[in-house]
């Protein structure tokens, strides 16, 4: 008995999925740069602003892989 050939559809499925895990993968790790600062009782504030670089490098990295996954979901979409 033959395999059942894949469908192009099937093919762009399996392909959008991947790159959606590869998406995924990406975001997570942007959260392992982010650590607590240790500091003494009462500073924790000062220390959290202190570190508002990493926090906006963060967040500016998180919405410019969200904004190429959702483009290229609309793409896969069109296709």
């Amino acid at each position: 008995m033959q395999p059942h050939p894949l469908t192009k559809e099937s093919e762009a499925q399996r392909l959008e999925a991947f790159s959606d895990g590869v998406f995924a993968i990406a975001i997570t790790l942007l959260v392992l740069e982010i650590h607590v600062p240790e500091t003494p009782e009462g500073n924790l504030r000062h220390a959290l602003l202190s570190l508002w670089p990493s926090y906006f490098g963060y967040v500016f990295s998180f919405l410019m892989i969200g904004i190429y996954w959702v483009s290229q979901s609309l793409h896969f979409q069109a296709i």
